[in-house]
């Protein structure tokens, strides 16, 4: 196995594409590069640019890694410990190589806020790492305001036949900015808890969930993810919270606010290690969770995940 590429620090370019045939000559060539150089290869994109890739690369494929986007990266908070960690840290031996499209035309408007922390926090999450992660946006169908934000998270832009350092690269800034409240709708049932009262918050939390057509599995889900909001609030969030619950389109949403304050833009996208006691809560409402976001502010954190119904 070749280790030319080792010890390089961690890389992560915009691809700006304009149709299949930029689409395909922007990463295609890239994971040739990788397969050639023995670097661990995966490809995390929408389904039907998975298909152009695997034709782009032909008999190529053996070793690489294929993952819809759109289903494993649907919560964007899943992505960076279960999609991009996942990888690289199955394969700390030699230099990894992602071709990973989080921002496909078609997602929502309140995703795309959590969409842009993401791509910020790879920044962060992969300092010092031996990872190259290319992550392709299509300038023809997304917003000028989606590829401006795309500037701000990754520190180089290929665009064409152009690769250039990008001069409003400023990924803090990105998280600070999609800090967003979160206001709720003003029919939104609610429940005060504290420490005595996490049986009765889940309770409600259960009963409001069925009432709005949430059933089986996805049910489950919501059971999970409460619980361990809520007790996050009673442990490291002041004693108390309060738990909202409503529906929005074909979405039921739960909501815990607290007076914690939410240090660790980090927290719940690391994989948790076997023998770590604690800190997983977080982490399991991102992998249950369609979609996560947080606004926290100097009077408390609000966490809002969202369940398909």
């Amino acid at each position: 196995m070749s280790t030319a590429t080792r010890g390089r620090p961690f890389a992560h370019p915009a691809l700006f594409y304009r149709g299949e045939e930029q689409y395909t000559a922007g990463t295609v060539p890239f994971l040739r590069e990788g397969l050639a150089a023995g670097e661990a290869v995966a490809v995390a994109v929408p389904g039907p640019h998975l298909d152009l890739i695997r034709a782009g690369l032909g008999a190529g494929t053996d070793g690489v890694r294929f993952l819809d986007i759109t289903e494993v990266g649907r919560n964007p908070g899943r992505i960076i410990p279960g999609v991009l960690r996942a990888f690289a840290d199955a394969h700390t031996d030699r230099r990894v190589r992602i071709v990973g499209e989080p921002m496909w035309p078609g997602r929502s408007a309140v995703e795309y806020p959590a969409c842009v922390q993401h791509e910020a926090l790879i920044n962060s999450a992969f300092a010092d790492r031996d990872v190259t992660i290319l992550c392709p946006y299509d300038a023809d169908r997304l917003a000028p305001g989606v590829l401006a934000d795309a500037r701000t998270t990754h520190p180089v832009l290929i665009d064409g036949d152009a690769r250039l350092p990008s001069a409003a690269y400023d990924p803090q800034g990105a998280i600070a900015r999609y800090n967003e409240p979160l206001p709720h709708p003003p029919g939104a049932a609610s429940v005060v808890f504290d420490a005595g009262e996490l049986p009765k918050s889940r309770y409600f939390a259960v009963q409001e969930a069925e009432r709005l057509g949430l059933a089986g599995v996805r049910l489950q889900d919501l059971t999970l993810a409460v619980a361990e909001l809520t007790t996050n609030s009673v442990l490291h969030g002041g004693g108390s919270g309060t738990l909202r619950i409503w529906a929005e389109d074909e979405r039921i949403v739960c909501e815990v606010r607290d007076q914690g304050r939410f240090m660790d833009a980090l927290a719940g996208r690391r994989p948790a290690s076997r023998d770590q006691p604690g800190g997983r809560g977080l982490l399991l409402v991102h992998h249950v969770a369609d979609l996560v976001r947080v606004h926290t502010a100097p009077d408390g954190t609000t966490i809002r995940f969202y369940l398909a119904r």
